[in-house]
């Protein structure tokens, strides 16, 4: 039973910010330059019936740009909702959402690093949770730790946000 239990606490990952993810474009998404800042993690899709919330996740992330991250990260998971190629989400996240804020490459939630971390105890040593579908909301403190997860159909401008945001 001892070795369980290291086990487990071995695999914990105190904060987000040890993370490097492959952006969209390309590039590396390196989390510790968001250290100091709250982080918003949200798994996206582009023919969801919630992507209306690129724009207001864009504006959030224009509005509170000096203490905010949001990274989305695209994904196929829930109802093929997002079956494009990098380019193709690029330019539809641009083009109709006016979207700055940094885009992973895109995952499968249960096999990637990120999500395992985001959504299980054993590496976050928070809380487990499962992704319901797309634009599900994960956020993290200005340290990096895993602070509450929000449903996907919650509103980028939900209360729940903007206390958390204005603290």
């Amino acid at each position: 039973m001892q070795n369980a239990n290291t086990e487990a606490a071995s695999s914990v990952q105190p904060t987000i910010h040890t993370f490097r993810v492959a952006a969209l474009d390309g590039r590396i998404i390196d989390f510790s330059e968001f250290r100091g800042r709250k982080l918003m993690v949200v798994n996206t899709a582009s023919e969801c019936g919630l992507t209306p919330q690129y724009a207001q996740l864009q504006e959030l992330y224009e509005h509170f740009a000096e203490r905010l991250v949001i990274v989305g990260s695209p994904c196929n998971d829930f109802g093929g909702q997002e079956p494009g190629s990098a380019e193709q989400i690029q330019v539809f996240c641009r083009q109709r959402y006016g979207v700055t804020f940094p885009l992973t490459e895109k995952v499968r939630i249960a096999e990637h690093p990120l999500w395992q971390w985001l959504t299980q105890k054993a590496h976050n040593g928070v809380m487990d949770s499962e992704v319901q579908w797309n634009f599900q909301k994960y956020l993290l403190d200005e340290e990096g730790h895993l602070v509450q997860v929000l449903a996907p159909a919650t509103s980028p401008f939900d209360d729940a946000i903007l206390d958390w945001l204005r603290d």
